[in-house]
């Protein structure tokens, strides 16, 4: 019998297993989950992948809005050689880029890197939640990739959660079927799940599932302030990075029966008053009726369970995950006409857009914001959207935790970029760049992105940024909180250490507001 003709005979007999090319003779990466075997792959460089992880049961059909459920086991070995499918969503950012295997409702994946040469390395662990505002995003874009972290000694997780409708639809028919009485929230139940997922399995990966820190950009963000109050997560969390967000802003969350009510707009809008019909509905269908201008927004809720109760509460009264916590925002999330408008930029037009926005407190406003009108509205605008939510997670979280914070301000442009636009710090801080082609990036880019890497490597590895041949970076003084004067990390080019200077900012949005609700 001829060498091929044997292969041929046990191709039919075996299993099939995908082995990269540059790897004939060497064995596909195997690890055993609880669900069953999975087979990997080698990479050129030595790092072990496994993507396309189930870490959940598909929320399809009668699952479809309800909390995850576990992953079925399998017998036979399973391919983790390519990432599973994004969550349903619509086209909406320019730029995200996906490397995963189409888009389906059965999207419910994770993805492995790893550097580990067996299992009791116990590395730390970095579990990554994908900005995109709740409504897009996935954990194969490529500005999320974990192999630059893994090459530091890291196991990097990325983790898809269910988004828009699917993920955050709230109705009373479904509160009434949950077990807890609460509905909407699915996308962060899912990574919830994932983090659960995490602590039973990643010592197969060599991972350390005391050490893991959470950590995302945007919407990831908001989900890490989420996870670190959740009864359901919070456990499972050795620190915390936030770039840009938390659920601490200025915009009050929902109630459990605002979200429902909602959610009943919704329903009628689609032409699916009911649970049965709405649950009947294509998966396209139902992504379409919620692209429609009338169709109102999906978001987080309080809903007694996922979340007990309010996150400012929750952190001011110290029920948070006893953590160290790394955050900050970059300079232009926002920029000025956010505020301006298309009218003229001048003290009379910026005037006018403030007393829009609070009335007999414009004057109050403008003595926060002061300085010239271009520089002033667009700092508002960054603090009105996603600057002052972290602020305020930054400052509770150094008062009440017992546990160091660290706050930077990013404020280094891509090239030829007008200013550090929100997720411009991405690839920086992961060490991505090469996986961004729209930029000519120069050896300063480079330089800042070692320098920010680096910072977040060693806050994964020991919990505190510093590091040799980096500048220092002290922690927020806990009797103090994020206050006017305390450290800020500049990151730019050079990096840099500053006290803050915009304690006005704060003061002015920690005062009652026009109409306002409790946050």
């Amino acid at each position: 019998m001829t060498p091929a003709l044997l292969r041929t005979l046990l191709g039919l007999l075996l299993p099939v297993t995908i082995l990269p090319a540059h790897a004939e003779s060497a064995p596909a990466p195997r690890v055993q989950v609880a669900e069953g075997t999975l087979h990997g792959v080698r990479e050129a460089d030595g790092l072990l992948t496994f993507k396309g992880v189930p870490y959940a049961a598909a929320p399809i059909g009668a699952r479809r809005w309800k909390a995850p459920q576990p992953a079925a086991k399998w017998k036979r070995d399973r391919a983790a050689n390519r990432f599973g499918p994004r969550c349903m969503q619509l086209p909406l950012f320019s730029d995200m880029v996906f490397r995963s295997n189409g888009m389906s409702e059965d999207c419910l994946y994770l993805n492995v890197w790893t550097p580990a040469t067996g299992a009791k390395d116990k590395l730390p662990v970095l579990v990554y939640f994908y900005g995109g505002g709740f409504q897009a995003g996935d954990g194969s874009e490529p500005r999320y990739d974990g192999a630059s972290l893994a090459k530091q000694g890291i196991v990097a997780v990325t983790v898809n959660y269910r988004l828009g409708v699917f993920g955050f639809f709230a109705h009373p028919e479904l509160t009434k079927e949950s077990p807890h009485k609460a509905s909407g929230n699915y996308g962060l139940l899912d990574q919830a799940a994932a983090l659960q997922w995490v602590r039973k399995n990643i010592a197969a990966f060599g991972g350390d599932p005391r050490r893991v820190t959470i950590a995302g950009e945007s919407a990831g963000s908001f989900s890490v302030s989420a996870q670190m109050i959740s009864p359901l997560a919070r456990d499972t969390i050795a620190g915390a990075i936030g770039e840009s967000g938390s659920l601490l802003g200025l915009m009050a969350l929902p109630t459990l029966k605002e979200a429902e009510a909602n959610g009943q707009r919704f329903a009628q809008s689609a032409g699916a008053p009911t649970l049965k019909q709405l649950r009947a509905l294509s998966g396209e269908a139902l992504l379409a009726a919620a692209g429609k201008p009338d169709a109102g927004r999906f978001r987080v809720n309080i809903d007694g369970h996922m979340l007990p109760e309010p996150p400012l509460a929750m952190y001011a009264a110290g029920k948070q995950a006893k953590v160290p916590l790394l955050a900050g925002w970059n300079a232009q999330e926002s920029d000025a006409r956010s505020v301006l408008g298309e009218g003229p930029v001048n003290e009379e037009s910026f005037m006018a857009a403030l007393r829009k926005l609070y009335g007999d407190r414009a004057p109050d406003a403008r003595r926060a914001y002061a300085g010239d009108i271009e520089t002033a509205a667009r700092e508002l605008g960054s603090d009105r959207f996603i600057g002052y939510g972290t602020w305020k997670w930054l400052d509770l979280h150094a008062r009440t935790s017992g546990q160091p914070t660290w706050r930077y301000y990013y404020t280094h442009p891509r090239p030829g970029a007008p200013g550090a636009t929100h997720s411009a710090e991405i690839e920086y801080a992961m060490g991505n760049l090469d996986g961004n082609k729209v930029y000519a990036w120069t050896p300063t880019d480079r330089e800042v992105s070692r320098v920010m890497q680096a910072w977040f490597a060693n806050f994964i590895k020991t919990g505190a940024p510093d590091g040799a041949g980096l500048p220092a970076w002290p922690p927020l003084p806990a009797n103090r909180g994020a206050a006017n004067g305390t450290p800020v990390m500049v990151i730019d080019a050079p990096p840099h250490l500053e006290p803050s200077t915009d304690g006005a900012h704060h003061t002015f949005h920690d005062s009652p507001q026009p109409g306002g609700q409790p946050r």
